[in-house]
């Protein structure tokens, strides 16, 4: 059977489970892995490709927008583009340098002071600064385009299951633009 053949099978026994009503097994046939995979590559066609540019400025190049960010919103973000992986917030302390070094770059005319004053609040477990500026990104993007393309803009929760002798969860935070859409001009 060739690939074709094979794409006009599945389309005729989804067809065939829609019809039925049981898009349960349907979803249970395709698999959550899959249907994100199949959710990426049906988004990629609509979603632009983020450029920061040398200056720190954020620029969807495909909608000839700029996403307006405040210094402190572009170290956030950047700090999370190089993590594809995702982080944990309760972890950010570990990441403080990085992040220090991406608000110096950002924020050239800010106070030092301020900007580690900063940093220990989006740094600190016990603080909600990091919370309100992933809200504030979440808000400029949701603002340029649908909540179906931002979602792979902003910063968004992704939970691993682990298992080693017991079961446990990591509550990572990603960007899920797929990282062939950035493009970071000489930084």
């Amino acid at each position: 059977m060739t690939p074709e053949e094979a794409a006009l099978e599945v389309r005729r026994l989804a067809e065939q489970l829609m019809a039925a009503d049981r898009k349960d097994l349907l979803l249970k046939a395709i698999g959550v892995p899959m249907l994100e995979a199949l959710r990426i590559e049906a988004a990629k066609g609509k979603l632009s490709r983020l450029v920061i540019t040398a200056d720190y400025r954020f620029v969807l190049e495909d909608y000839h927008m700029e996403v307006e960010l405040q210094p402190v919103h572009k170290a956030v973000y950047l700090l999370f583009l190089a993590h594809p992986e995702g982080l944990e917030f309760k972890r950010l302390a570990d990441y403080r340098e990085e992040l220090r070094g991406y608000y110096m770059q950002t924020a050239k005319l800010l106070d030092k002071e301020k900007i580690e004053e900063g940093v220990n609040h989006l740094t600190d477990p016990l603080d909600n600064a990091i919370n309100e500026k992933c809200s504030r990104i979440k808000k400029v993007f949701l603002d340029l385009m649908d909540e179906y393309r931002a979602s792979y803009y902003i910063i968004s929760s992704h939970t691993q299951k682990h298992i080693a002798g017991r079961i446990w969860y990591e509550r990572l935070k990603v960007i899920t633009l797929p990282r062939d859409l950035v493009r970071v001009e000489n930084l």
